[in-house]
């Protein structure tokens, strides 16, 4: 069994972020025991270095091994550059045990909010999960913006501007589960076989009416994969649960 965490849009900054909320959040994740974290985007809200600095600090209380992608405010004012240096590299793939692969993309493009995968980074992704349907793996990806609608996040906007090739790709590879974030609000969409999550915001102070500071737990078995929804500091919910199609 694999337990995976899922966190997005801390937002760090002197106005949006709510440190009381990200402190309890964290003790709530290590209370879990992770495999593994997923941080999908807007660490800060500015892409300031010195936001850079703070977010750095506050990522060392987890426990378990993080993992992050940027967020389109983390690409404001060189804000791309400063990811490398402090977090870590902006697109990645790594395998836990011998049958699951997490693929993570940079969907930010520097001083826009608009989302965007760009060709070479597709090509390079449409390889390894070719690799990951030859060797039969379970299949994680993970990006900032959101692939397609949400409800109840109004007008929409800054969605992937190239969401079609990549919808296309991830549902013909049979990619079991695609993590995002970027409009605060939770939700899930299966599209064929292939499992959408869209996190809320783990700590920060925009939220959409009643949401609340939230992340996402997967339970991933044999046979079957778990996801709940986790209020910080209050109810968890079953958010969905779906057969494994890799066994």
């Amino acid at each position: 069994m694999t337990v995976i965490a899922h966190i997005s849009d801390l937002h760090v900054s002197r106005s949006d972020f709510d440190e009381e909320t990200f402190m309890q959040a964290a003790a709530e994740v290590n209370q879990l025991n992770p495999d593994m974290i997923i941080l999908t985007g807007d660490l800060t809200d500015n892409g300031y270095y010195k936001e850079f600095e703070q977010v750095a600090k506050y990522l060392e209380v987890f426990d378990a091994p993080l993992f992050a992608v940027p967020g389109n405010h983390d690409a404001r004012n060189l804000g791309y550059q400063t990811f490398e240096e402090l977090i870590g590299e902006r697109s990645w793939k790594l395998t836990m045990g011998d049958d699951l692969t997490v693929i993570g993309l940079d969907s930010s493009t520097p001083d826009e909010n608009r989302g965007h995968i760009g060709r070479p980074q597709h090509m390079w992704l449409e390889h390894q999960l070719d690799d990951c349907v030859i060797n039969e793996n379970f299949s994680i990806v993970a990006f900032h913006h959101h692939l397609i609608p949400i409800p109840q996040t109004g007008r929409e906007r800054n969605i992937l501007s190239d969401s079609g090739d990549i919808l296309n790709t991830l549902t013909t590879h049979e990619v079991d589960l695609v993590l995002c974030g970027h409009k605060h609000v939770p939700n899930i969409w299966k599209i064929n076989e292939t499992i959408i999550v869209n996190a809320g915001s783990f700590s920060s102070y925009k939220l959409r009416g009643k949401n609340l500071n939230s992340y996402i737990v997967y339970i991933i078995s044999e046979d079957e994969i778990e996801i709940y929804l986790n209020n910080v500091g209050g109810e968890r919910f079953l958010f969905g649960k779906y057969p494994r199609n890799k066994i």
